[in-house]
């Protein structure tokens, strides 16, 4: 249901018309972020500042209106996805490195700039902020802060929540909170500002962070291992921890990861069972090889098939890139299928890393779903992709299935059902198993940061649906959500505008034309709706703007 136009008006006198929209374009692209759930909002709001930010809030309370943060949309859970309709809040304008200190190694950033850009003004000072999400190129530091994330590097560097010494946030009646400080050092209080890393917009809208910096490491090299079993790699990694070195990576792909890859891009790394991308870091050149030739060691002590070391960073290049475009590449595996996201990010003690994953193997092959399992798992963090006919209902529900028993062997291990992704919708079922005891805590929390549930209501220790309800992916049975048309039938909307878009604005290009036409047809085909390896969707998830 639309919001009073009233409303709206509001919105737009606050942040001005053009930050503000209730184009069926719009709001069905601010419906999604990368998990495999879709709902629109009924309005989407792009603030440039802390005090606009408030001044949404104060509106939002008034009338008591569902309030979604937004980042990137990057996230994997369904954080960002607006399951209440109501206000989805951008942050995407609010994209300045405000202050750089050297001297005090801080910096201030607005929650809307991108990770990546972040660190390019760094690296003019000899500074990094390590985290490296795989996402890096595309996603806000507010939401990194906000689902408390991290990357590669976080075996050696730490989460996003260790780098964070202060913040901004807006509560839900539009007060202004600065928690925090811009020391090394801070032993007062409840340390507010660390305690909403992870929140994911439910206790408050995150505006501005300021970072703890570190020096970036002058020499790098790397170590590709490959094994006949992926047994083998996980107990490699635990091997090289014990040893004891702690690596700046280390990057685990089993057979699937490795064949989807290949099939992609062409073959950019060896036919292996598994394999293991290692990263040593350093001062100098001697402390660097000094590292991987104790990587070599262990690798040929746990049954290495092969081992290259490189510094020749063309080839580190072809092997990074390899390993960050698993996800994608999973979707063209197998003809007719895609890789979903539900068992993303689970977390294991790095001793518990090879009874995972062979676990993980049998569970996937008693329940008849292609699992690849992959990740930073060097610090016991693993992701397990399913490889599914997006459009069967039966490939759904053994896909959940073999999720849920994926996620209690991790509790069972001693580790957690989310190691970086946050919890979302997606993990609130087996968040809620995990910490049973924390639950009523953490709502009681809630309440009282955010009375009126507001801020991203229904998500986390909150979220009382049905996860297999409001799929983006064309399932019938599981597709459509409480007052919300299918996806198709969205879709539909969405490009019959771009179609006329396409006809009736003569500065488009023709391909444009085109697109928009074939996209049109594609419509009516539910398997094509929610493809994006067609150039006219490409066109229309990328190109549209408020």
């Amino acid at each position: 249901m639309a919001l009073d136009q009233k409303i709206v008006s509001e919105l737009e006198v606050a942040l001005g018309k053009d930050s503000v929209s209730t184009a069926p374009s719009v709001l069905y692209t601010y419906g999604f972020d990368a998990s495999i759930y879709h709902h629109s909002p009924d309005v989407v709001v792009l603030p440039t500042s802390t005090e606009q930010v408030s001044q949404v809030m104060k509106i939002a309370y008034a009338h008591g209106i569902p309030v979604t943060p937004r980042g990137s949309g990057t996230g994997l859970c369904g954080a960002a996805v607006p399951i209440k309709g109501g206000i989805l809040l951008s942050t995407q304008k609010m994209d300045k490195v405000l202050n750089v200190s050297v001297k005090d190694v801080w910096v201030d950033v607005q929650a809307g700039c991108i990770y990546n850009k972040l660190n390019d003004e760094l690296a003019e000072y000899g500074f990094f902020f390590p985290p490296s999400p795989g996402s890096a190129e595309a996603c806000t530091v507010g939401g990194m802060v906000a689902t408390n994330a991290s990357g590669m590097r976080a075996v050696k560097y730490g989460a996003t929540r260790d780098f964070v010494l202060g913040l901004t946030f807006v509560k839900a009646d539009g007060s202004i909170v600065h928690a925090g400080t811009r020391t090394i050092k801070d032993a007062s209080g409840y340390q507010l500002a660390r305690f909403m890393c992870g929140s994911e917009g439910t206790l408050g809208v995150i505006t501005e962070i300021t970072f703890k910096l570190t020096t970036k490491p002058k020499k790098s090299a790397y170590c590709l291992c490959s094994f006949d079993s992926v047994l083998d790699a996980g107990r490699c990694i635990s091997a090289i921890i014990g040893k004891p070195l702690i690596p700046a990576s280390c990057e685990l792909m089993d057979k699937v990861s490795i064949d989807a890859v290949n099939k992609v891009l062409g073959n950019p790394l060896p036919q292996a069972s598994a394999l293991i991308i290692v990263e040593a870091d350093g001062e100098t050149d001697e402390v660097v090889e000094r590292d991987l030739k104790i990587i070599a060691q262990v690798a040929s002590e746990n049954n290495a098939v092969s081992v290259t070391p490189s510094h020749d960073k063309a080839e580190i290049q072809r092997w990074t890139n390899a390993r960050k475009s698993v996800l994608a590449s999973l979707s063209a595996l197998k003809p007719g299928y895609d890789c979903v996201s539900l068992a993303d990010d689970m977390g294991v003690p790095i001793s518990k890393v090879p009874d995972a994953v062979e676990r993980f193997q049998e569970i996937s092959e008693r329940h008849g779903v292609t699992v690849a399992t992959y990740g930073h798992a060097s610090d016991g963090n693993l992701h397990t992709k399913m490889v599914i006919r997006s459009g069967e209902k039966d490939d759904w529900d053994r896909a959940f299935q073999t999720v849920d028993e994926i996620f209690d062997v991790c509790i069972e291990l001693g580790g957690t059902v989310t190691g970086e992704h946050g919890v979302g919708i997606s993990k609130a079922e087996n968040f809620k198993k995990e910490r049973a005891d924390e639950i009523d805590t953490l709502v009681a929390i809630k309440r009282a940061m955010d009375p009126k549930n507001i801020l991203n209501p229904g998500k986390g220790a909150e979220f009382d649906g049905d996860r297999k309800r409001g799929l983006r992916y064309p399932c019938p049975e599981y597709q459509r959500s409480i007052g919300e048309p299918t996806g198709q039938e969205a879709m539909k909307t969405l490009l019959r505008g771009w179609r006329r878009r396409a006809r009736d604005d003569s500065n488009l290009p023709k391909s444009v034309e085109r697109s928009a036409a074939e996209a049109a047809e594609d419509a009516a085909d539910p398997a094509l709706s929610t493809r994006h390896d067609r150039p006219h969707m490409r066109t229309a998830f990328l190109s549209i703007n408020v």
